[in-house]
């Protein structure tokens, strides 16, 4: 039987903040300042996926080793994403005829 099978595709607020070691009123602040974004919202409850973990876990190695605050961290975060959607492109380059990698 498949392990994904066995756990919920999507976690609550309490479910998410214990998995991440995070206080839920400090998850609500990250959704507000929008460094973290709910699967869904359904009946004033919000709910998110596993991938988010690494979210957080990234928000607090960037807090912690540079001491940003949280609007900054919004910041670098999309930097962040903008390099590694851009990252193929810088890799490889063109000269003339020959193509470097």
């Amino acid at each position: 039987m498949s392990t994904a099978l066995a756990r919920p595709l999507l976690l609550d607020l309490d479910a998410f903040a214990r998995l991440t070691d995070v206080h839920p009123q400090l998850i609500g602040r990250f959704v507000a300042l929008g460094l973290l974004e709910p699967a869904r919202v359904s009946g004033g409850r919000v709910w998110f996926e596993y991938g988010d973990v690494a979210v957080v876990a990234r928000i607090q190695r960037l807090r912690a080793a540079f001491s940003l605050n949280y609007a900054a961290i919004g910041l670098v975060l999309d930097l962040l994403d903008r390099l590694a959607a851009q990252e193929p492109a810088l890799r490889t380059r063109h000269f003339g005829d020959r193509t470097w990698i």
